[in-house]
């Protein structure tokens, strides 16, 4: 045998000689992951359940009059959710209210409309209204300075903030002017509350 054909004996032993992949174990792992992934969202999902449980005693959410009046303004964008006043950890889940969606709002004499297309829509009276404001997050959702237009209103006993995100993000300082103006003294109110809270 030629000293030429050694290294190929030496390199066809060293390949027969390589470890086999144990494609049970690696089953096995890719197994306890997706259960332990499963295992999370199940408890995610019983965690919101238990949330909206806890929260039971909020009302049916109130549906826009059949003439809601002329539109003062009107808008597209983002709801991202609404949470106990002044707790914008403290997320409400009740009656659709903690699902983020698009909406398109528009604020008349008698309130504010919020439709939903892939959610459940729903109204603000202006006798709810207690203010609105510019704030950075609400609901775990964090944006940059002013970029966020949190409504402050009433509903059931409860003081709720719903923030929105529009579009067109120049527009919602106009909104805060408005629907504070339509406020009142509710609306100082709310404003000083907060900046006493921050």
């Amino acid at each position: 045998m030629s000293a030429t054909n050694l290294p190929l004996i030496g390199l066809a032993a060293e390949q027969k000689s390589q470890q086999v992949t144990d494609w049970a174990a690696r089953i096995g792992w890719v197994v306890g992951l997706v259960l332990f992934v499963a295992l999370l969202y199940w408890l995610m999902r019983q965690g919101w359940k238990w949330r909206g449980t806890l929260q039971g005693d909020l009302p049916e959410l109130p549906q826009p009059p059949e003439h809601s009046g002329e539109p003062l303004l009107s808008a597209t964008g983002r709801y991202h959710g609404s949470t106990s006043a002044g707790q914008w950890l403290d997320r409400i889940v009740a009656h659709g209210l903690g699902t983020r969606s698009r909406a398109e709002l528009t604020l008349t004499e008698h309130g504010l409309d919020v439709v939903r297309p892939a959610a459940q829509d729903f109204f603000v009276p202006t006798e709810q209204l207690r203010g609105a404001r510019l704030d950075t997050g609400i609901a775990g959702k964090v944006l940059t300075e002013g970029g966020l237009l949190v409504v402050t209103w009433e509903h059931g006993g409860r003081r709720l903030d719903s923030g929105f995100r529009f579009d067109h993000s120049a527009d919602q300082a106009g909104w805060v002017e408005k629907i504070n103006a339509m406020c009142g003294d509710n609306g100082v109110a709310a404003m000083q509350q907060h900046k006493e809270g921050a």
